[in-house]
């Protein structure tokens, strides 16, 4: 029996739908998991992808060619039955389930199995075969909920602010930025947002997730108020005179990358927060037992190291290459993805 996804130069192939999901290379169809920026990218003729994620994927790409669907309603291309379930990583993002020929095939994309108030929470999808990530898949990665790094990231703010000095807060623009605004105590003080983070938020709200109001820094002009504020920013900006106007202000990494101890000291960040948008290692080994599959394809991340372990544990592993991984881009300096980790 022909696979239903194969690997191309351009991304993985559906061979029997003539689609791909998440192409790196500019093709005539793709089928979208979500909108981050190493599996959304521009030039591709037609774009299919959550309805949840209309809004941040155009608020990314502009002007597209896209369609829609519901989590959970199907569409047929060329024979080949394509559905959307919620993978609980960011607004929008969704597993690609795909059936034909008695075949049941489903690409995770970029998932996390944790609870998160700013999208839905990852729906387990019974499969033959399914492709998973594996960003964070050794077992040293274990998050802790939510409500602990909220607090955490909380009691900091509040402790600068009575020092007087701003709290300086570097993520990702996309996902992260929402997640932690959804638990920041806005009673401390103002919140501040980079010119990157404010128009995801606008899409996030437009799509009805409640976030706490937010400035933009130069709205801010009471030093007072600046010496009490929470800044969230991409890495990016910290390396530019965007911050300055902070003065004297205290910073911190939110990622997942957190938990390495070299990822911290290399960052030189007065704080860090382990905080992830991918799953945990129970997490990834949860999600691929409750899919049933006997089959179990890994991509971007610890490759090797989760198809050894799966293949142990007596399930068909492989594996793609793919030219995935956006937790990349929020790594801090010297924090490179795929190494095995220092002792925490």
């Amino acid at each position: 029996m022909a696979d239903l996804v194969v690997q191309r130069p351009q991304g993985l192939y559906c061979p029997p739908g003539d689609f791909y999901i998440d192409p790196w290379r500019p093709v005539d169809r793709a089928v979208i998991t979500h909108a981050h920026a190493d599996h959304a990218r521009a030039g591709h003729g037609h774009y299919l992808a959550a309805a949840p994620g209309e809004g941040v994927l155009r608020a990314r790409l502009g002007p597209i060619t896209l369609q829609t669907l519901a989590y959970g309603q199907t569409l047929t291309h060329h024979g080949v039955t394509v559905s959307l379930h919620p993978a609980g990583h960011v607004l929008g993002s969704a597993q690609v389930r795909l059936a034909h020929g008695g075949q049941v095939w489903v690409a995770s994309g970029d998932y996390k199995v944790a609870p998160d108030r700013t999208c839905a929470p990852f729906e387990p999808v019974r499969c033959d075969v399914f492709i998973t990530e594996s960003t964070f898949g050794l077992p040293i990665y274990r998050w802790q909920p939510d409500a602990a790094v909220f607090a955490e990231v909380n009691a900091w703010w509040l402790g600068n602010a009575a020092a007087g000095r701003a709290s300086v807060l570097l993520c990702y623009s996309f996902g992260k930025a929402q997640r932690l605004l959804s638990g920041l105590d806005a009673s401390i003080g103002p919140l501040v947002v980079h010119g990157a983070v404010e128009p995801l938020n606008r899409a996030y709200r437009e799509a009805g997730v409640v976030l706490p109001p937010t400035v933009a820094a130069d709205q801010l002009t009471d030093p007072a108020m600046l010496a009490r504020a929470l800044v969230l920013c991409p890495p990016g900006a910290a390396a530019g005179p965007w911050l300055r106007r902070f003065g004297d202000y205290s910073d911190a990494f939110a990622s997942g990358w957190m938990q390495l101890r070299g990822a911290r000291r290399r960052g030189g960040y007065d704080r860090g927060f382990v905080l992830s948008d991918h799953a945990d290692w129970p997490g990834l080994m949860g999600a691929i037992d409750a899919t049933g599959a006997q089959r179990v394809i890994v991509t971007h991340g610890s490759v090797p190291v989760m198809v050894r372990h799966l293949g142990e544990r007596g399930l068909q592993a492989g594996s793609f290459d793919t030219e995935y991984g956006d937790e990349a881009l929020e790594a801090p300096a010297g924090a490179p993805p795929t190494a095995e980790p220092a002792a925490p």
